[in-house]
Order: structure tokens, then C-alpha cells, then sequence
């Protein structure tokens, strides 16, 4: 694992933990990974979705008891999230998204259906769209990635430059 992806879990399981306690249960939105498997190695009962198209399929993940809904760098590569946002019952949701950079395209794998984005947020889109469909945000945070020194403009506005937001809401 590179030491941004470490960074970045890190920071993610600190934030989760400010707000919830193990055994707290968790519902990932997403596949298993490896921020997953952490996450539940700190003490969390974390169950993750099976790789069905959420903008499709939001259905079956809906009704879960859990304590918690968590959907980490996932809402950037859905069509539409504000349908799984308005339609989720769980009235606790941590997210994390990353933000759009002014001086770089959103990222966009040519090669692989899923791995892009479609939306690279600014703060006030995620916050608005987070607001349109129920949520109250109350606690966020928004992190500068840990990158390795390189030189020319864009690696120094990466080094200056939040490019994660990461939130912890309740529904209204």
C-alpha cells in the first residue's frame, strides 16, 4: 500500500471513530476492500454491499439494521446518489468524497467501466446535495493528501490543496 492510500485510511478510521465506538455496526457502501477489512480489524461489525450498480440496485441495501451507513469514495462514481441519499433509511451516514481540483481533469479510467468519475465535488455541491435529500451535516472535515515531493506546479498545488471531504450527517 502507498503511503497516501495509508494516509487516507488513517485519517478515515479517525474520523469514524470520533463519532462512533466499536462494535458499532456498519453498513460500507461498496465491495470489501482494504479500508474496509481495517475498519473492521479495529472492533467495527462492517458489512459491505456486493457489487451491485447503486444507482440500479440501492434497493436492496435500504431496510439493513444498522447503526451506521459509510460510503467512502464511492458517491463519485454514481450517476445519480441523491436517489440512494433520499431513499436511505439509516439516519446516520459518514462519507467521504474527493474534491474537485481546478487545475486537473476528474479522474476517468478509459479502460474500466466503473473506475471513473462522474462527480467531483465542490463542498457546497456535496453539502447541497447532502441538504436536498434529508441529510444534516454535523461534523466535517476536508484533508490535504500526504503526497510524495515532486516539483512543478500541479504536484505543489496538490501539496496545498484539499482534495478529500469527509462527512458525518444525521437525518433530519
Amino acid at each position: 500500500m502507498d503511503k497516501t492510500t495509508y494516509w487516507r485510511h488513517k485519517k478515515t478510521i479517525s474520523f469514524l471513530s470520533k463519532h462512533f465506538s466499536p462494535p458499532t455496526k456498519i453498513l460500507d457502501l461498496g465491495t470489501p476492500n482494504m479500508l474496509s477489512q481495517k475498519i473492521n480489524q479495529a472492533g467495527y461489525d462492517v458489512v459491505n454491499t456486493n457489487g451491485e450498480n447503486l444507482d440500479i440496485e440501492y434497493k436492496s441495501v435500504l431496510n439493513k439494521d444498522v447503526d451506521v451507513v459509510t460510503a467512502f469514495e464511492i458517491f463519485e462514481h454514481m450517476l445519480a446518489p441523491f436517489n440512494i441519499l433520499n431513499e436511505m433509511t439509516s439516519t446516520k451516514l459518514i462519507a467521504s468524497v474527493p474534491l474537485k481540483l481546478w487545475f486537473t481533469n476528474a479522474y476517468w479510467n478509459e479502460n474500466d467501466d466503473w473506475d471513473k468519475h462522474y462527480h467531483e465535488f465542490e463542498v457546497k455541491q456535496f453539502n447541497f446535495l447532502l441538504q436536498q435529500t434529508g441529510w444534516k451535516i454535523i461534523d466535517s472535515e476536508k484533508w490535504i493528501p500526504k503526497v510524495k515531493i515532486q516539483f512543478g506546479i500541479r504536484p505543489f498545488l496538490r501539496m496545498i490543496t484539499p482534495r478529500y471531504y469527509i462527512v458525518y450527517c444525521e437525518k433530519k
